[in-house]
């Protein structure tokens, strides 16, 4: 694989978000280990709540289409996602069941099967949004996606970055690059 293809987005859409910072932060290690990356809002792709019943008469949602497309359409997912109640928020776990249905004449989680990700979290807690990625984890993992053993979580985020995004730590600035550069490094070989 010439380019690996990484799909990067937040577990959040509100304005300001540390999450979506330390994305961006990820996301510029991974362009320069040589991947293309799609930075995606998910406050772009409104869905409702998974239901069933819902799927039964609305199928596909417009939305869960075109963000499915994006997840098949790349090698890799980048990932930064809060904390909410010890877990990850509802609007990540409610993208991920609907990206996991599957079409017509399509395996089941086809979207997900053989992917890489990368995961991280910042949080004002303490602990920096790391339950929260136990719980991504697992999902990610049960449903195809090798995650990769390292993380990030950035505690205090509420002062953890400076007027540019910048961590102001170095040591987490530079692991956050190097997630995003690891995942390529991970994408291209699942790809190879």
């Amino acid at each position: 694989m010439s380019q690996p293809r990484i799909l990067a987005f937040a577990g959040s859409t509100r304005t300001g978000s540390y999450n979506n910072r330390l994305l961006q932060i990820a996301a510029t290690g991974a362009e320069d280990a040589g991947a293309q990356v799609t930075r995606l809002n998910l406050k772009d792709y409104p869905l409702p709540l998974f239901d069933q019943d819902l799927e039964q008469v609305h199928w596909p949602p417009e939305n869960a289409t075109r963000l499915k497309q994006l997840f098949l359409d790349h090698d890799g997912l980048l990932i930064a996602s809060p904390e909410y109640n010890s877990s990850l928020t509802p609007l990540l776990k409610n993208t991920i069941d609907w990206v996991s249905r599957a079409g017509e004449g399509e395996a089941p989680l086809a979207a997900y099967d053989g992917k890489a990700a990368a995961i991280m979290a910042a949080s004002p807690g303490g602990l920096g949004g790391l339950r929260g990625l136990v719980h991504l984890r697992s999902i990610l993992s049960n449903i195809g996606v090798l995650v990769l053993p390292d993380q990030l979580a950035v505690s205090r985020a509420s002062d953890a970055f400076d007027d540019q995004g910048r961590l102001k730590d170095d040591r987490q600035h530079a692991r956050a690059e190097g997630l995003g550069a690891a995942l390529v490094r991970l994408a291209g070989r699942l790809g190879d």
